[in-house]
């Protein structure tokens, strides 16, 4: 946008790039052979307007200005009024706070939101309803993700906008998750868990001693064991966690301290593991062995990279154990989950998964209790 004010001139980017072909020099505008033009077209009249507002007012105002304060002026209050400034500013403090695993799930939403605006940067009195039902959308065609990760995405965008809502508390009229605007709705996980017949078929595979395959049958199973372990924790173990025939651990997750009895099919895997010990204070299992431990985020990467080969792993397993149902490194938790049942006295069971409070252990272990619905249902038609 050029800003001409006695006779002197100044130029404002606009962050967009069009090749010249697809550039009307006469009507001022995009030609609709430039995908996204509709789009673009709109934002570069919306921009013009408010810097030709702007200048009205400050001449009402009876205040001189030149074309040079002028540009300055806009862009400052282009910059704070920013979603990707806001969101951008967001994300370096969670990186500083080191939650990595936040940091790795917000990062691809800034990404298809701007590829979801053609590149072009929006303000936050842009982000309404309306764009938002087309989002929805587009995550749901384009990038075909599910009703959960596109509640994620508008959590995220609403997070970031309360943010800027809190610098500039003027946004709140056009916030566009209040009353009437858009409801996140979290739907319903399906949480299936293996029983014990395919846990056994797991255990009884003959496996090549050494094999990626055999590495991943294990981490499982020794997350199995103890109550579904979360992998990043399982990898975390080291020789001096295992004292008097208990496993001693804190959980990553919410720093949950607990002891538990090593089972004897999980004393059976670490015993396989013995020969690379290098001291008590070295790891079990080999993923971080090589860690800076010093480095929270080679840390993280490091049991990102390895949740990701377990995974790709754990597919071959559920083949050659016959085994149908999703087999993934949390689905040891849930086969927990599944075959404890209603066995165990709800307190222990908030025990075993460290939860930090008694609702959640049973909110999440209400997905694997059928007996009162199922008996319900025999009394109704029978068996």
């Amino acid at each position: 946008i050029q800003i001409i004010k006695d006779r002197k001139s100044a130029l404002i980017f606009l962050g967009q790039y069009v090749d010249k072909n697809h550039w009307d020099a006469k009507g001022h505008r995009i030609r609709k052979s430039r995908s996204g033009s509709a789009r673009l077209n709109n934002y570069l009249r919306k921009k013009v307007s408010e810097v030709n507002d702007r200048l009205i007012e400050l001449e009402l105002e009876g205040k001189t200005i030149s074309a040079a304060s002028l540009k300055a002026e806009f862009v400052k209050g282009r910059k704070k009024q920013s979603f990707f400034a806001v969101a951008k500013a967001y994300l370096e403090q969670v990186e500083k706070q080191k939650k990595f695993n936040q940091l790795s799930a917000n990062k691809p939403i800034v990404k298809y939101f701007k590829e979801f605006l053609n590149g072009a940067d929006i303000s936050f009195k842009e982000i309404n309803v309306s764009l938002l039902k087309k989002y929805q959308v587009f995550l749901q065609v384009n990038r075909k993700v599910g009703k959960r990760t596109i509640a994620n995405h508008l959590i995220f965008i609403r997070t970031v906008y309360n943010l800027a809502i809190r610098d500039t508390p003027t946004l709140a009229k056009h916030y566009p998750f209040n009353h009437g605007g858009i409801k996140i709705k979290l739907p319903d996980k399906k949480k299936v868990g293996l029983n014990m017949d395919e846990v056994q078929r797991l255990e009884e595979l003959e496996l090549e001693h050494g094999s990626l395959e055999w590495h991943t049958r294990n981490v499982w199973l020794f997350s199995f064991y103890f109550a579904g372990m979360r992998i990043a924790d399982v990898v975390g173990i080291k020789w001096d966690d295992l004292r008097d025939d208990r496993l001693h651990y804190a959980m990553s997750k919410n720093d949950k301290v607990g002891s538990l009895k090593i089972p004897a099919k999980a004393l059976a895997i670490i015993e396989q593991y013995k020969d690379d010990k290098s001291g008590y204070d070295d790891f079990v299992f080999p993923e971080l062995k090589k860690a800076d431990l010093h480095n929270e985020k080679d840390i993280h990467l490091k049991v990102k990279a390895a949740k990701q080969k377990f995974n790709e792993h754990l597919r071959t397993l559920a083949k050659l154990a016959d085994i149908d149902k999703p087999l993934t490194n949390h689905i040891a938790r849930h086969t927990f989950g599944n075959i404890s049942g209603d066995k165990v006295h709800p307190h222990m069971l908030q025990k075993l998964y460290r939860h930090s409070s008694l609702a959640t252990t049973l909110n999440y272990q209400g997905n694997f209790i059928h007996r009162d619905a199922d008996d319900a249902l025999e009394a109704v038609i029978g068996k």
